[in-house]
């Protein structure tokens, strides 16, 4: 069996829908389970609801509200019929019914806790795979709802839950059983607790429900729909000229993920590492195109991609007591740990430590706090440029290649070999694509 998972974009209308569909029905032979975002920028919607709601703006809540159930109804009655359009209606009605009185309770309380958040994001996964699942029987395929919610257990972080895979995994395979012919649909990104609380799996929910789903069922791969062909060798915003990358390996798709590449967020592929399942990423506007398979292993050394991420700050801390010292290192981090902000970069010396953060949120507080163990230099609009590769540091032509193209461009920071697979350098926010667009045409084009 195979796991589909289709992000908003693709199925954003009537004619995505009738897309996605499509492309699971050329696979119905192989017992295919199809995983969906909420439709288009319903999500969104949600969050500003939920955002009126605190400030007691009732009117600007029903306002987004309104907006919603006239868009998902308008979807309704433009493609459904008969039974069909029946079960899409009530179950829609039903739902709306619920969204409304959360949403009343919710402005009148003026509040809106992590928990509430999630039980208002559910409502568009709810409503998406309710007319997905009606508009596949409409076409003759037959077709069974689940329901996330009781099949995906997670721990009790609201807004980026954990799931428990243990219990997910037995409650997944006692309710799913993969026929070929048949098609499952499911909704992504949202789970509950053990207590039955609606919960969400956070950014890139709906990749991660996906290959929960597969590793689960033992699926032969995951695929992932989304706009773009595949994972590229760089942003195609920036630069037009990127080409789809045939095939990457897990570490190297989390590597460029974490870095700034945003097709696949590196958590999502966890459940799929484990049980060594592929995962495909395609583009649901050209099914037939390019695609990247994310494997075990890519089987080829190399530079295979460059990523990019802004707004990144620089902290360097100097003091004389690192020299001959131990400890010093666990002391700086536990400020970090206190403040709950990730580093991404770490570079020491005998006399000085420099790291970058992107989460700026707390940089006052931590500022201070560092001040009590040495010199500390903060600066601001910097950039990470990632190069990503099986085994790049082991190959010195492609090391002296990658500084010959960045000659005379300035470069704060280098990160060299700590994962075997990246090189990260820190330049000015304002050479950052610059840079970029030099290291991509010198090894891509």
């Amino acid at each position: 069996m195979i796991v589909m998972k289709f992000g908003g974009t693709s199925v954003q209308n009537t004619e995505m829908i009738d897309n996605a569909i499509s492309i699971a029905e050329n696979q119905l032979e192989r017992a295919p389970l199809l995983v969906s975002s909420a439709m288009g920028k319903t999500t969104d919607k949600l969050v500003s609801i939920s955002e009126a709601a605190v400030t007691g703006n009732s009117k600007l809540a029903f306002s987004i509200f309104e907006e919603i159930k006239a868009g998902h109804f308008f979807t309704i009655n433009t493609f459904l019929s008969g039974d069909n359009l029946r079960f899409a209606t009530e179950r829609a009605e039903k739902l709306f019914e619920e969204l409304s009185s959360l949403t009343k309770g919710l402005t009148l309380l003026r509040e809106c806790s992590p928990r509430s958040t999630d039980a208002i994001l559910s409502f568009g996964e709810l409503l998406s795979t309710t007319i997905i699942t009606a508009r596949a029987r409409e076409r003759g395929i037959e077709t069974i709802l689940l329901d996330s919610r009781k099949l995906i257990k997670t721990d009790d972080n609201f807004t980026s839950a954990t799931p428990l895979m243990d219990k997910t995994g037995e409650l997944i395979r006692g309710a799913v059983f993969p026929t070929s012919g048949k098609l499952y649909v499911a909704q992504g990104f949202i789970a509950t607790n053990l207590n039955g609380a609606t919960t969400t799996l956070g950014r890139g929910g709906s990749d991660y429900s996906a290959t929960i789903y597969g590793a689960s069922l033992r699926a032969e791969e995951v695929q992932i729909w989304t706009d773009v062909d595949g994972i590229m060798t760089t942003d195609p915003r920036i630069i037009p000229e990127a080409r789809t990358i045939p095939i990457i390996s897990y570490d190297e798709a989390a590597e460029l993920a974490f870095f700034g590449a945003k097709v696949v967020h590196p958590s999502t592929i966890v459940p799929a590492i484990d049980r060594e399942i592929p995962v495909l990423v395609k583009n649901t506007n050209n099914p037939d195109g390019e695609y990247t398979t994310i494997a075990p292993s890519s089987g080829k050394t190399g530079l295979k991609a460059i990523s990019i991420k802004k707004n990144i700050t620089l902290i360097e801390i100097k003091t004389g007591r690192m020299v001959n010292a131990y400890g010093f290192l666990a002391r700086i981090f536990s400020v970090f740990e206190k403040y709950q902000t990730s580093v991404d970069i770490v570079t020491t010396s005998e006399v000085s430590v420099s790291m970058t953060i992107e989460n700026q949120s707390n940089l006052k507080e931590i500022v201070a706090d560092l001040n009590l163990l040495g010199k500390v230099s903060v600066e601001q609009d910097k950039s990470i440029v990632c190069l990503v590769g099986q085994d790049l540091w082991q190959d010195s032509v492609v090391i002296a290649r990658i500084f010959k193209i960045m000659e005379g461009l300035p470069i704060r920071m280098i990160s060299l070999g700590a994962s075997r697979i990246n090189l990260t350098l820190v330049v000015p926010e304002s050479h950052c694509e610059e840079s970029l667009k030099k290291l991509h045409a010198g090894f891509f084009n």
